[in-house]
């Protein structure tokens, strides 16, 4: 008999991370950081609460540092087995792992110089470039559609989740000596709107079923009135002769807004525009997602193909596809952007606007009532970015308080995320008699929504509870 643990992705939409024990064998799967207010974050320091040394492989179903952000600290504590994910999550972990570390680095380094000042004790990063970069020694890429065995009783297949480049849909399969049961975890399974990526792969069989929440109690506006009401802030920003602010997390949503922004250049939109990519990080991963652009969905690979008129996407296929874009590296360059004042248009990390170059170009533009922010991503409880969804007046930044004048506009069409309605659709490719389900990755409303809607379609629904423990 096996069992599972959760440990995190249980209380809110971040810290991914299960346990799965059996006779023989213990994988994690998952190992992300909390993120979101500061108590959420606090966890990120506390001990592991489990033996390192019991863990015989690590599994990652994805880049986002939600579902990642803490491999460092296993090997800091003690952990040397491989670290299984997908080939392109091996090059995105190897950027977002280093960027977080090196973010690490520098929030302490803060904080400390207040403690010494206050004659308080000083801390530590909760790790460090150099520990991310020892990190990635143990993470090892396989291709989708790849059964192996982990250890002598577990075997582990990715499939397509579309939710970001690389992300997966995890099988498992647990070998009691007797049968094979199986766990399916959804990962986070990506809107079948959006670009480039393909949809979510079928899954028709499991014993036991975690399946993400985030969007369980809500609809995306389809992509069309999303496109057109995006197209509409654009023509509405060059009459307001203002500048529109993008808050976007570098991996998938940048990479989408690009290909949209391209779609609109197109057809002739954005003649008097400039677009700026500020964000180093994303720029990397703009370069990840041209190495494996042979995974698009063929319709939106042709479009860029057919773009450059020559059959063929070379390099910074996204970049050639949106020809005035341009990429901000330095602090300098960046800086340099905040002498535009009409006709730019900015896409900047983070995209919950509490960290990253966003804030910079907040401090220049959020009190102008000619800009325009457009979110683009879900913005969880407690960020700076939600305030600002739900109508704030005003943005704490670095002790100056600035006034919200600036128009907000939510795009929830670009989501990475399902919906409610395409949560459902791909629960209904499961056969009887179905999984055991268990509902992660959710606000407590989003869970016990989509609860709700799966009893309606047959559907047995849990939602666990931080150290439950189920045994199949």
């Amino acid at each position: 008999m096996a069992e599972l643990i959760f440990y995190g992705a249980v209380e809110g939409v971040t810290g991914s991370m299960y346990l799965l024990k059996t006779e023989n064998s213990s994988v994690l799967l998952d190992s992300g950081l909390f993120q979101g207010r500061r108590d959420e974050e606090k966890k990120n320091h506390q001990t592991l609460p489990f033996d390192l040394t019991f863990i015989d492989a690590v599994i990652i179903s994805h880049a986002h540092l939600d579902h990642s952000g803490r491999i460092p600290l296993l090997i800091n504590e003690g952990y040397d087995g491989p670290i299984f994910m997908t080939r392109p999550t091996l090059d995105l972990v190897d950027i977002l792992l280093k960027d977080a570390g090196s973010l690490q680095e520098r929030d302490a380094e803060w904080e400390n110089k207040k403690r010494r000042r206050a004659g308080k004790k000083e801390i530590d990063p909760i790790y460090t470039q150099d520990d991310a970069e020892r990190a990635m020694n143990f993470c090892v890429g396989v291709p989708y559609c790849h059964r192996f065995n982990v250890t002598d009783d577990i075997e582990l297949n990715y499939r397509d989740a579309g939710h970001i480049l690389g992300s997966a849909i995890v099988e498992i399969w647990v070998d009691d000596g007797h049968k094979k049961k199986k766990l399916v975890f959804s990962g986070d399974l990506g809107n079948s709107q959006a670009a480039l990526l393909n949809d979510p792969a079928v899954v028709s069989e499991a014993d036991i079923l975690l399946i993400e929440s985030t969007y369980g109690d809500r609809e995306h506006k389809s992509m069309e009135e999303t496109l057109d009401e995006f197209k509409d802030v654009i023509l509405q920003a060059s009459r307001d002769g203002g500048n529109i602010l993008i808050p976007s997390f570098a991996v998938g949503r940048t990479q989408e807004i690009i290909f949209r922004l391209g779609e609109l250049y197109q057809e002739g939109l954005l003649t008097h525009q400039v677009a700026y990519l500020d964000s180093p990080m994303a720029i990397a991963v703009t370069e990840v997602y041209h190495k494996y652009q042979n995974t698009y969905n063929d319709e939106d690979q042709k479009q860029i193909q057919d773009a450059k008129g020559n059959g063929r996407s070379n390099l910074r296929s996204l970049h050639s596809f949106l020809p005035i874009l341009r990429y901000s590296q330095s602090t300098k360059e960046s800086m340099a952007i905040n002498n535009i004042v009409n006709g730019a248009i900015i896409i900047a990390g983070s995209g919950m606007c509490n960290g990253g170059r966003i804030r910079h170009h907040f401090k220049h533009n959020l009190w102008r009532r000619q800009s325009h922010v457009v979110f683009v991503g879900y913005q969880a409880e407690g960020t700076p970015g939600r305030a600002l969804v739900d109508g704030a007046k005003t943005f704490k930044l670095a002790g100056e308080t600035i006034a919200v004048n600036a128009q907000i506009h939510t795009l929830g069409g670009f989501s990475a995320h399902a919906s409610q309605s395409q949560l459902l659709s791909w629960l209904s490719n499961f056969s009887d008699p179905k999984p055991h389900l268990y509902i992660v990755h959710g606000e407590t409303l989003a869970k016990e929504a989509l609860k709700n809607e799966a009893k309606k379609v047959g559907w047995h629904a849990n939602i666990p509870q931080l150290n439950d423990v189920i045994y199949f």
